[in-house]
């Protein structure tokens, strides 16, 4: 049986609960089921994005940026898991399954064959950046996005000095 107001009450709520936020944009759901969907089936262009890593703090002190897109031949630096503290250059980015494979991290299979281990991109840090011109200009269009909302709603003293002075020569 279908519920009549389903739609309507994912997309509004005219009063919400303690602790409750309403929803940004109506159009995008909130169903666990709906969200677990599109991260799974997501394609690689998307899977890209959501497997990003964090910067190292020189770095993002460096760029103003927090985290971006990993990708072969970065040096990374694992920070979680059993192979924590291990550092090393990022062989292959694994889309498929969600893991990237880090140079002299590798397990020994009964056979005697060595295979890299996947690591979660999430539990990285990015030590060294593989730049090209495409990854500059992406450090340069975050940084810039990061400045203007850094600088949104903040006045200077002389914002407020520009502001009042034709107000008082209309007192005069």
């Amino acid at each position: 049986m279908a519920r009549p107001f389903s739609s309507n009450r994912e997309k509004t709520n005219p009063n919400p609960k303690e602790g409750e936020k309403m929803k940004y944009n109506p159009r995008v759901t909130s169903s666990r089921r709906k969200c677990r969907k599109a991260h799974f089936t997501a394609p690689s262009s998307v899977r890209r994005v959501l497997m990003s890593a964090p910067l190292s703090t020189d770095l993002r002190n460096k760029y103003n940026v927090r985290s971006v897109p990993i990708r072969k031949d970065d040096e990374v630096q694992v920070v979680r898991g059993t192979f924590k503290g291990r550092e090393g250059k990022v062989v292959q980015v694994y889309r498929r399954k969600w893991v990237i494979h880090i140079e002299r991290i590798t397990r020994e299979k009964v056979n005697g064959s060595t295979v890299n281990v996947g690591i979660n991109p999430s539990k990285v840090v990015i030590n060294k950046l593989k730049l090209d011109k495409d990854r500059k200009s992406l450090l340069d269009r975050k940084a810039k996005g990061r400045a203007a909302d850094k600088a949104k709603g903040k006045f200077t003293a002389e914002d407020v000095a520009a502001a009042a002075a034709p107000s008082l020569q209309e007192i005069d």
